[in-house]
């Protein structure tokens, strides 16, 4: 099952308009064709109540592909899910990501991050963000919690490992 923004969702994003919180809308951001179970594996076992809620309100909509119309969604396959994802999509992950990690304690480095995730324009610049801001939540908040942040990147980010980070 891929799930899709709604007209509802759209005029939710648009400027000047805020009913939902910031992780509905960043699970808003990247629904664009994205399987169901990308989005509901993310923030930790909350995804799935937060895509649940958004399915119910109208924000988003499901289609089922040719493959899947017999399947249950947990079944679409997860070699999907990095080719689905846009790189806006992911660039809006990303800033929401380094708001709530950075924006409040370390300033200079939420808006060193936040230029950095404005002039990344390709996956290239986009992976080499996401070293970084890895770098500095092991840094800040320690290699565990640095560790489960690229667990949920790897779908995220094109081209982009666990292994590739270690290096």
């Amino acid at each position: 099952m891929l799930l899709y923004k709604t007209p509802k969702a759209h005029q939710e994003l648009a400027p000047g308009s805020r009913s939902l919180n910031l992780r509905q809308r960043s699970l808003l951001l990247l629904a664009e064709g994205t399987p169901y179970p990308q989005l509901a594996q993310m923030y930790h076992g909350q995804g799935e109540a937060l895509v649940a809620q958004l399915l119910h309100t109208g924000y988003l909509a499901s289609r089922t592909t040719d493959a899947s119309t017999s399947c249950p969604a947990p079944s679409m396959a997860p070699a999907a899910a990095p080719a689905s994802m846009t790189l806006a999509g992911t660039r809006m992950y990303l800033f929401d990501m380094v708001e709530r990690l950075f924006a409040h304690r370390q300033q200079a480095l939420a808006e060193q991050l936040r230029q950095a995730l404005r002039e990344a324009r390709d996956g290239q610049a986009l992976r080499s963000v996401c070293d970084q801001l890895l770098n500095a939540v092991a840094t800040h908040a320690g290699a565990q919690r640095a560790a489960q942040l690229s667990q949920q990147l790897v779908p995220l980010v094109p081209d982009w490992s666990l292994e590739s980070h270690e290096n």
